[in-house]
C-alpha cells in the first residue's frame, strides 16, 4: 500500500495570510480535499504544505439580483439553498446527481472548479449561464468568465498562488436553462458527456443560445456552431437535428473508459436536442 509523503498543515485566519503561505514553494490550497487527498494517496501530488481555506469566511451564498457563491461553500449547501432553488433551480437540479451526498457535504464550489476535471458537472453549466469567477492573488483581484478558467485536462489559467474566492452567476431573467448528462453506470457516476444550455426565446423563436459541453473534451467547450444553428430559429425537429450535427462536427471528441469518440459524437447529437427541449419545458 502506497504511503502519502509527509506534509505540514496550515490554518490561516485571513486571506492575506493564506495567499502569503501559498506563495511558498510546495504549498497547495486545501478546501474540501475530496479530490486532492485521492491524488496525494496515489502519489500524483506531493505537496510540502497544505493551506486550509476553512477559516477565511468564503462560504456565503448571497442572492441580490445575481447569485454570489463563496468558494468554500459546500456543494450540498448550494444544492439545498432556498435562494438557489428559487432563482437558479437548474443548479440545484444538477447537483443532485453530482457524486453522492457524502461527497457533496464536503466538496466545495471553488474546489469543483479549480480541480479542472472535464467530467465535473458545474463548470459547463456555470459557463453556459455566463458565470464569472473572482480570483485573488498577491498581485490583486481579477474576474474572468468560467470558460476562461480552463486550459486543458486538469489545467487552469490560475497563476501560482492565486485562489478562486467567489463565483458570480447572473440572474436567469427570461432565459431558461438545463443540464443533462449521460452516465454509463449509476446516475451519480462521472458522465460520458454533459450538456448545458441556456436559451432566451422571443415568440416561437430562440433569440439567444449558450451551449457548453463537458466530459467529451479536455475542458468545458462552447458549441459555437450549434449556437448559431439555433439562434433565430424555431426549436423544431429540423432545427434541433441541424444543431446536433453542428455540435458533433465542430468537436474534437476525446474518448475514454466511459465511451469512444464515435459514441460521444452521437451522444452530443442526442443530448443537445434533449437539453434544448428540457430548457424549453
Amino acid at each position: 500500500m502506497r504511503r502519502m509523503a509527509p506534509f505540514d498543515f496550515a490554518q490561516p485566519s485571513t486571506l492575506g495570510e493564506a495567499l502569503s503561505l501559498l506563495g511558498e514553494e510546495g504549498a497547495r490550497p486545501f478546501g474540501g480535499g475530496t479530490a486532492l487527498m485521492l491524488m496525494m494517496k496515489a502519489g500524483v501530488l506531493r505537496p510540502a504544505r497544505l493551506v486550509s481555506l476553512r477559516n477565511l469566511g468564503l462560504h456565503r451564498i448571497e442572492a441580490n439580483g445575481e447569485l454570489r457563491i463563496g468558494a468554500m461553500t459546500p456543494l450540498r449547501a448550494l444544492e439545498t439553498s432556498g435562494d438557489v432553488k428559487k432563482g437558479w433551480p437548474v443548479i440545484a437540479r444538477a447537483l443532485r446527481t453530482l457524486s453522492n451526498v457524502r461527497i457533496r457535504n464536503v466538496a466545495t464550489v471553488g474546489g469543483a472548479l479549480a480541480h479542472a476535471d472535464p467530467h465535473m458537472d458545474l463548470p459547463p453549466l456555470l459557463a453556459a449561464m455566463g458565470a464569472r469567477v473572482v480570483v485573488q492573488g498577491k498581485m490583486g483581484t481579477r474576474t474572468l468568465p468560467v470558460e476562461e478558467l480552463y486550459a486543458g485536462y486538469l489545467e487552469t489559467t490560475l497563476k501560482p498562488g492565486e485562489l478562486i474566492t467567489r463565483v458570480d452567476v447572473p440572474a436567469l431573467g427570461k432565459r431558461r436553462a438545463a443540464y443533462l448528462k449521460c452516465t454509463t453506470r449509476s446516475a451519480d457516476d462521472w458522465p460520458a458527456l454533459g450538456m448545458a444550455v441556456a436559451l432566451e426565446t422571443e415568440g416561437d423563436a430562440i433569440r439567444t443560445a449558450s451551449i457548453v459541453i463537458g466530459a467529451a473534451t479536455d475542458k468545458p467547450t462552447r458549441l459555437l456552431a450549434a449556437e448559431s444553428a439555433l439562434r433565430g430559429a424555431r426549436a423544431d425537429e429540423a432545427t434541433l437535428a441541424r444543431a446536433g450535427d453542428a455540435a458533433a462536427d465542430e468537436l474534437a471528441i476525446v474518448g475514454d473508459t466511459r465511451g469512444s469518440a464515435g459514441y460521444k459524437k452521437q451522444l452530443a447529437r442526442v443530448y443537445l436536442r434533449r437539453a434544448v427541449r428540457a430548457a424549453l419545458g
